[in-house]
């Protein structure tokens, strides 16, 4: 059942916006949500969807998430809208917050969507920024919860681009005390002012590793877990960073490093044979399609928990 939450009615634009506590219950909420245990009626509630980089996934879960609740989701697609001729975000904003309940936002800047926040009288949602995927780390620990049943001591090792999905497996990790560590080329690690906070979070700093080493990150790890080398808007560095990533595939050599009931995840879209390999995709190690369905059940109990 819902219990209140510091989110009722406000922002949701990083992970550290949520304490431990109200993670899980999230978590919990989306597990309900998912076995079908729980109905929360949202009828005439109404979602914006504000997406400047292109999705999937995240769109379709957002959609599907506020359907299911019984409310409606409206596409203010940038293209088609005043948005893409310069209308300021405040103007945006404000008018939005009369039509909507809450607003999803996909973005470039962190600072566009606290742009949105500072001005909307509706909560705002995360849906992804350069910074911050946080809604995908919710997810990712919803699947890592199903398979374990624990959270706190487990081992998720990351290789890969030290990009937005890694900054926000390392936030919701130090909530949660789950040991995260990083794989990376030199010069691709995660936001520096980011780990800073988290090891300021952390009550054991040695939860938070992060080297250039993938088979030393993958050893006993109970999750590994990998996204594309090359985020949207990095078009023009994918030849570059192709070659400086060579050796950071999770392929069935690293795995056998990992925990032999080790997992994967790739928060998708993947491009097999790269940055994972076909064979591991379809493994039966592989969580990734039960990982991409969660989007859908953590993106129901977020926005529940916002609304209700």
């Amino acid at each position: 059942m819902l219990k209140p939450s510091k989110l009722a009615k406000n922002n949701f634009l990083s992970s550290l916006d949520l304490s431990a506590e109200e993670v899980l219950h999230i978590l919990d909420l989306a597990t309900n949500f998912k076995n079908k245990k729980i109905n929360i009626d949202l009828k005439n509630k109404v979602l914006g969807l504000i997406f400047d980089k292109s999705s999937t996934r995240t769109r379709v879960s957002f959609q599907v998430a506020m359907t299911r609740l019984g409310g409606t989701t409206i596409d203010l697609n940038p293209n088609t809208s005043q948005i893409v001729r310069g209308e300021p975000i405040k103007d945006t904003a404000k008018v939005l917050s009369r039509y909507c309940d809450v607003l999803a936002i996909r973005t470039f800047k962190q600072s566009v969507l606290e742009e949105y926040a500072k001005w909307a009288t509706i909560p705002v949602i995360n849906a992804l920024t350069d910074l911050e995927h946080p809604c995908q780390a919710l997810a990712d620990f919803l699947t890592i919860k199903e398979e374990f049943g624990e959270l706190k001591g487990k081992v998720l090792s990351y290789i890969g681009d030290g990009n937005n999905v890694a900054n926000s497996l390392i936030l919701c990790g130090a909530l949660l005390g789950v040991e995260v560590r990083i794989a990376c080329p030199k010069g691709y690690e995660p936001n520096h002012a980011l780990i800073n906070k988290v090891l300021e979070i952390y009550g054991n700093k040695s939860l938070l590793k992060i080297t250039n080493d993938p088979a030393m990150a993958s050893a006993g790890a109970d999750i590994l877990y990998t996204d594309v080398w090359s985020s949207m808007g990095e078009e023009n560095q994918k030849t570059q960073k192709d070659k400086e990533f060579y050796g950071f595939t999770i392929d069935s050599d690293l795995l056998s490093k990992a925990s032999k009931d080790a997992i994967v995840l790739h928060c998708l879209p993947a491009y097999r044979d790269k940055e994972i390999t076909d064979e591991i995709i379809d493994s039966k190690n592989s969580r990734i399609f039960e990982q991409a369905e969660n989007r859908m059940h953590v993106q129901q109990a977020l926005l529940a928990c916002i609304l209700s």
